[in-house]
């Protein structure tokens, strides 16, 4: 924002590596997501953990299953994406105080874990399929109430006045007891604060979610920028298949924060159906693996010693212990490239096709696969999962046990 001074939040003893850093990133062409930023502003969680806040609120997530009318389905569904939205882009801001730089996952890279709660046992599978281009594969599901998510998703970012970050993939949620899906695609973002050294995330444009009952939500988002605008801001429209323009055919509307409230209106009785409180919501805790019970390529037993570096805020042996861990990779690839093959994915499957995309993302505009950005497309391959042998974490033999 205008008159902000440079550095503000930022230690004294670090303002002359973020001036740096932020003088650096303007003239940088490449990959933002390769630079190494000042160690107050690194994370020690890698991008293959985000997967699991699609699911923190999985009573939220499966609600959706029970309900017989479309339309109310719909709204719940609605309701469920939106509540991700907080977890997805604004809790880590909460909790370290500003947005942090995520570790960058390698190839094969996994997270497993599981939450249980009134809803039951849900699932989460995640695995770093591509490093070149970095995409991140998921595959979450409840057995109980019949409900499951997957998708993928990379990263484009850029440098204007801040980081702009186009989110290239989409996730679909599938209801058993309805043989229905529902169609995500992923906001863009951009990063502000970065002038006083406290980033946050800032959501913008629209993003769509598509059923295959016939109706579409588009979400647009708005918020502070660099003149003005309120922060976190979301307004909906809710339609029948090919009605987008038509205004007298909404169905419903929703409208508010996503970091704090919003509420879901039927717009032909103008009564409000649905509230949501982002910061009272309660989260389920995830359940994952003691370290010493991880495969090596589980991703907090393969960054401890990352992790332990960055909390020390020791760049130098931070350094050292990525650059093992990156030596360790480029070793894998020589190899596999001298015998003619490809690292094989543990979960997840290229498809040569996604029909269910196909058909629906007609109703999202601008949408399609960009398959050259995310180098594929990457289907959770239950066969795969079944087959999956030791070594693996135990957590990963009772996820195995727990797929249909």
């Amino acid at each position: 924002m205008p008159g902000e001074q440079e550095g503000a939040a930022v230690p004294q003893a670090n303002k002359g590596s973020w001036s740096s850093f932020l003088k650096q990133m303007a003239s940088f062409n490449g990959d933002l997501s390769t630079m190494t930023a000042p160690a107050f502003i690194l994370s020690t969680t890698s991008l293959t953990e985000f997967s699991a806040y699609w699911a923190e609120m999985p009573r939220v997530l499966v609600a959706p299953a029970a309900e017989k009318d479309k339309e109310k389905r719909m709204v719940l569904v609605l309701k469920w994406f939106l509540s991700t939205l907080k977890q997805q882009y604004a809790s880590r801001n909460e909790k370290l105080g500003s947005e942090k730089k995520p570790l960058n996952p390698f190839l094969g890279e996994l997270f497993l874990g599981k939450w249980e709660d009134e809803a039951g046992t849900t699932q989460l599978v995640s695995e770093q399929v591509s490093h070149h281009p970095p995409v991140t594969a998921y595959s979450i599901w409840n057995n109980k109430h019949g409900v499951r998510l997957q998708g993928y998703n990379a990263q484009k970012a850029s440098f204007g006045r801040t980081i702009n970050v186009r989110q290239v993939g989409h996730a679909v949620y599938h209801i058993d007891e309805f043989d229905e899906d529902y169609l995500i695609t992923l906001p863009a973002l951009h990063i502000e604060g970065l002038i006083t050294g406290s980033p946050f995330v800032e959501l913008n444009k629209s993003s769509y979610i598509v059923s295959s009952s016939g109706l579409t939500a588009r979400i647009d988002y708005s918020g502070r920028g660099w003149v003005s605008g309120s922060k976190n801001s979301l307004s909906v429209v809710v339609f029948p298949h090919g009605k987008e323009k038509d205004k007298h055919s909404v169905l419903y509307t929703a409208e508010g924060s996503w970091t704090d409230n919003f509420t879901i209106k039927d717009a032909r009785t103008k009564t409000t159906i649905e509230t949501y409180n982002a910061k009272k919501e309660p989260k389920t805790a995830l359940q994952v693996a003691a370290i010493e019970d991880q495969d090596p390529l589980e991703t907090r037993r393969a960054w401890k010693r990352v992790a332990a570096m960055i909390e020390k805020g020791d760049m130098n042996s931070t350094a050292n212990e990525k650059t093992v861990i990156e030596e360790s990779q480029r070793a894998l690839r020589k190899k596999e490239a001298s015998e003619g093959r490809e690292w094989e994915r543990r979960f997840f499957s290229r498809a040569k096709s996604l029909p269910k995309f196909e058909t629906l993302v007609k109703e999202a505009a601008g949408g399609n696969l960009e398959v050259d950005q995310t180098n594929g497309i990457w289907v959770f391959d239950q066969e795969k999962a079944k087959e999956a042998k030791p070594p693996f974490s135990k957590l990963s033999e009772e996820l195995k046990d727990g797929w249909k």
